[in-house]
């Protein structure tokens, strides 16, 4: 490495710096040391990013199949409403249970996956 001249603003140059082989052992050393740690911390976000996108990827799998199940839940109560008026307001009923369960599951599935990784 060739010699590096301090500038003094003036247009002169102050003593000269030559570093050590030590000195630029050491300054390798730790700029070694932070470009392994910018890496491992580059690493780290993109794992947790990862894993995140795969719990959304799971939730909206399962609130998906529920929106499917209500509709066709809703469908049917209509047709047997239709068939059995004077069984309407219990199969209203069953329906309801039966979506407020749906959305139980939903929300427990959030949950459970939420708690992992």
């Amino acid at each position: 490495m060739t010699n590096i001249q301090a500038y003094d603003g003036l247009g002169s140059t102050l003593a000269s710096f030559s570093p050590s082989a030590r000195l630029m052992r050491r300054t390798s050393r730790q700029l070694d040391q932070i470009d392994a740690r910018t890496t491992v911390g580059i690493a780290q976000i993109e794992s947790v990013a990862e894993l995140q996108a795969v719990k959304v990827d799971a939730v909206a799998h399962v609130g998906r199949r529920a929106m499917q199940d209500v509709a066709l839940l809703s469908q049917v109560e209509m047709q047997l409403a239709t068939a059995t008026p004077h069984a309407s307001g219990r199969l209203a009923t069953i329906a309801d249970l039966t979506a407020v369960a749906m959305s139980d599951v939903v929300l427990e599935t959030a949950r459970r996956i939420g708690r992992c990784g």
